[in-house]
């Protein structure tokens, strides 16, 4: 059991991390949630399936790669914490932007707010029709739409292949692949739920103050990440 209670923490924090920062994604979820909670359960599903999936291929591919480069395995995590590093600066430096945040998170699709907002709206979302009439979305389409959305933003992708390569010793066989996946899919999943349940109850009108201690604790944990893996340098 403690053999797996490791790389479970482990994928938690690296979900967590590209999780929390809240980016254009969750402003959506939030508004999701205010219309309709049911669509907005199922939509945070979608981006938390986003998440684990590219964890997932990260975690297929990552020990396998370290494998045919085990000579010059200590630079591979050196590099990997490198685009880490780069990662959590390019966030953290958005996020000291006032009403700005950056857009390098996993819950944002790379697009403008406005844009994301006119996008889920045209592909079924809960809004009002023609006749003035509310418009419940399906629970199904919803969690399509925002697998789309989130899946446009390919720093998540790198984020977890950068951590896996450099991890893939200790990710190397089955369970502690699969428990690693777990925490990833868990935490994302339950974030993404909290700010369903923080919609439903507050709305969107979440405090600066607030969002900016999302990227702050977001990228700190990829920092930190980079810093784990980095040591012994080479």
């Amino acid at each position: 059991m403690n053999e797996l209670m490791s790389p479970t923490l482990a994928g938690a924090a690296a979900g967590l991390g590209v999780a929390m920062p809240m980016g254009a994604m969750s402003v959506l979820l939030l508004q999701e949630a205010m219309r309709d909670r049911r669509t907005a359960v199922a939509a945070a599903a979608g981006i938390a399936a986003v998440d684990l999936g590219y964890a997932a291929l990260a975690t297929a591919l990552g020990p396998w790669v370290a494998s045919h480069i085990s000579p010059v395995e200590a630079w591979v995590r050196l590099a990997s914490a490198v685009i880490l590093l780069v990662i959590a600066a390019h966030g953290l430096a958005g996020a000291r932007r006032p009403g700005a945040g950056p857009d390098s998170d996993s819950s944002d699709s790379g697009a403008v707010l406005g844009q994301d907002t006119v996008a889920a709206d045209a592909g079924g979302g809960a809004g009002v029709g023609q006749a003035g009439v509310f418009v419940r979305a399906r629970p199904g389409k919803a969690f399509a739409r925002y697998v789309g959305l989130t899946a446009l933003n390919p720093t998540t992708a790198l984020y977890f292949a950068a951590l896996t390569t450099a991890q893939g010793a200790a990710l190397g066989t089955g369970t502690a692949g699969a428990a690693f996946l777990i925490g990833v899919g868990a935490a994302s999943l339950l974030w993404q739920q909290a700010l369903v349940a923080l919609g439903s109850l507050a709305g969107t009108r979440i405090p600066d103050r607030a969002r900016l201690w999302t990227f702050r604790l977001g990228y700190g944990l990829v920092a930190a990440y980079a810093v784990k893996i980095a040591l012994p340098l080479p």
